[in-house]
């Protein structure tokens, strides 16, 4: 199974971030860009971005104070409900850059906030996000070219543009080496993950991990274009009418906070589910989890290694499914790798 798996450009791309983040870690120019943030002296940090990048922000904004995430879907539909009266470091992230809602917010930008800082980490050094000027300070992080992945699904790209924001806004650390402890715990991990397609997934977490489920369950669905509905929730929020997506035949995945008292949260949600739906597959990730897990980091960063099981999930799933793997959409027509067929409107008045 694995000798066909590797064939598909998305699984080398899953399997290849231990290796990108080590090497990665040692090249980032971590006290410079800090240095650059800083002095813009801007009001807030905004983390801007369509789909799983808009998830990045989520996270992200979830752990750091201080910081705002601004999904480009919602800045794009309404963009003087956010560019009116401030000026943020408008923080955008893009595989390819040139998704329309990459380029709507470059322009909502340049119409209303012309001089607010931009900060661009893109994996596509040929993007508008790398290449587009702007009127007023910029600066674009472009990461290896590996990150560009040829599938539909983000996998490496999500993973490094997080972990690359991270080293940035958090608390600062020494880089090279959290990125190489990252990369050893993933690689130890991968050849442990792998399981039976359900007919339904649920993935649930608290805090950074709430959105980590949220990757987590796009991926399933991208993968397997839409025939493994994907749900996903808080760990709390989950009681609160969504649980009555589950099934027997559902498998549920629980992303375990590594804190006090959410743990405590996430693990009687765990206990509950196991007692409700006792023929339900229910699977905790996390430090203490039926999936190992360390996170001495926080769960910001423990978060792709969370959503791994999901990106290894999907690809399997897909491949079980007889699917084109890298384009699970082939001849349908529905979504593809670049979102496109969005037409962009004035800022209005």
């Amino acid at each position: 199974m694995t000798d066909t798996l590797s064939n598909w450009a998305t699984w080398r791309e899953i399997h290849q971030q231990p290796t990108v983040w080590r090497d990665w870690g040692q090249k980032l120019d971590v006290t410079g860009l800090r240095a650059w943030i800083a002095a813009q002296n801007a009001d807030e940090i905004w983390f801007c971005g369509a789909g799983t990048s808009a998830y990045i922000g989520d996270i992200i904004a979830a752990a750091v104070p201080g910081t705002r995430s601004v999904p480009s879907t919602d800045l794009v539909a309404n963009p003087r409900a956010f560019l009116t009266g401030n000026r943020p470091l408008v923080v955008s992230f893009g595989r390819s850059g040139n998704s329309t809602e990459s380029l709507g917010t470059l322009d909502a930008l340049d119409a209303l906030a012309p001089d607010a800082p931009r900060l661009h980490i893109t994996c596509n050094p040929e993007g508008a996000l790398a290449t587009r000027p702007a009127p007023g300070p910029q600066m674009v992080i472009n990461l290896p070219e590996v990150t560009h992945d040829a599938g539909f699904a983000m996998t490496s790209s999500f993973s490094t543009m997080l972990l690359t924001a991270l080293a940035l806004f958090d608390t600062p650390c020494d880089v090279p080496a959290r990125f190489a402890a990252l990369a050893d715990q993933l690689e130890a991990l991968l050849p442990k993950l792998g399981t039976p397609r359900p007919d339904r997934a649920v993935y649930v977490g608290s805090g950074p991990l709430a959105f980590a489920a949220r990757e987590a369950a796009l991926k399933v669905m991208e993968l397997t274009a839409g025939q493994t509905p994907a749900l996903w929730d808080s760990t709390l929020g989950f009681r609160h009418g969504p649980k009555s997506f589950v099934r027997d035949t559902t498998a549920i995945t629980v992303f375990a906070s590594p804190q006090a008292p959410t743990n405590a949260y996430d693990a009687d949600l765990v206990a509950e589910l196991r007692a409700q739906f006792p023929e339900a597959r229910v699977t905790e990730i996390g430090p203490r989890g039926d999936i190992t897990i360390d996170m001495p980091f926080g769960a910001a960063w423990a978060a792709p290694l969370c959503i791994a099981s999901a990106q290894i999930d999907g690809v399997t799933w897909a491949s079980e499914l007889g699917l084109n793997v890298d384009d699970p959409f082939t001849g349908q027509g529905t979504l593809s790798r670049v979102v496109c067929g969005v037409t962009l409107h004035g800022v209005g008045a």
